[in-house]
């Protein structure tokens, strides 16, 4: 039996999965049915995003609206998954759809300063994926206990950074060069993608330790809902990065 290991997602935490318990055979989270629910949850997220973009209009301002539903209500969903697993299969298709309206939304607004930004960053998110996956399955990286430790601090780092900026814009400032176009601002979000693409290393292994480890069947639902945090997270930076490279 697979010991559950722990990653810096805090949709995999070591808790949670050692909480939900053990299920039968016939009942238990596979590799693959997580791999099925993760292509679910994708479309769940692609059409609401498409219809965002689709209500784009210059003289209509309601995907500013839309965007902010998607935003706080994916907050909000993403919670009651995290704390409550069982709720997963209902909650991870809600999750999906309204990141989608979200993403639907910013990727209008940095389509609007740059044209074609958008598909950019889709390809750079999807070629990473698969890219990280290509490295996990070959053993070309391994997930070791001193580089989850080390991701899990970084990612911990990255967080405390955009806590302190996101307080600080309350008072009209921000964390110093980290948003702007300079050198500065660009290498940090270079690292900050690097950061998040070994998260997806880990979320890799913790679905296929969680799947040894015989979690029940709703469990894969919520191994899709934890790697599509990831990225979604890497799209952001993704489309952060190329607009920082655009100016």
């Amino acid at each position: 039996m697979a010991v559950i290991q722990r990653t810096s997602n805090p949709a995999f935490s070591e808790k949670i999965f050692a909480n939900q318990g053990f299920a039968s055979q016939g009942n238990a989270m596979t590799v693959q049915g997580t791999v099925n629910k993760s292509l679910i949850l994708f479309v769940c997220l692609l059409i609401p995003a498409y219809w965002v973009w689709g209500q784009f209009d210059p003289a209509n301002p309601a995907v500013s609206p839309l965007t902010w539903v998607g935003a706080i209500g994916g907050l909000i969903t993403s919670l009651v998954i995290i704390f409550r697993p069982t709720t997963a299969p209902i909650a991870a298709p809600i999750y999906a759809a309204l990141e989608g309206m979200f993403l639907g939304g910013i990727s209008v607004f940095f389509e609007m300063m740059y044209p074609g930004i958008a598909m950019q960053a889709i390809a750079l998110t999807l070629g990473t994926m698969f890219s990280m996956l290509f490295m996990y399955k070959t053993g070309m990286i391994k997930v070791t206990e001193k580089l989850r430790a080390g991701i899990m601090a970084a990612t911990g780092a990255i967080f405390l950074v955009y806590l302190v900026s996101f307080i600080l814009s309350f008072f009209g400032t921000s964390v110093p060069m980290i948003h702007e176009g300079g050198m500065v601002g660009i290498g940090f979000s270079v690292l900050v993608i690097g950061i998040a693409a070994f998260n997806l290393l880990l979320d890799f292994d913790f679905i296929e330790k969680s799947a040894l480890h015989g979690s029940p069947k709703y469990m894969e639902w919520f191994g899709a809902f934890g790697l599509m945090v990831t990225l979604v997270w890497l799209y952001i930076e993704f489309l952060r990065l190329l607009a920082k490279l655009r100016e």
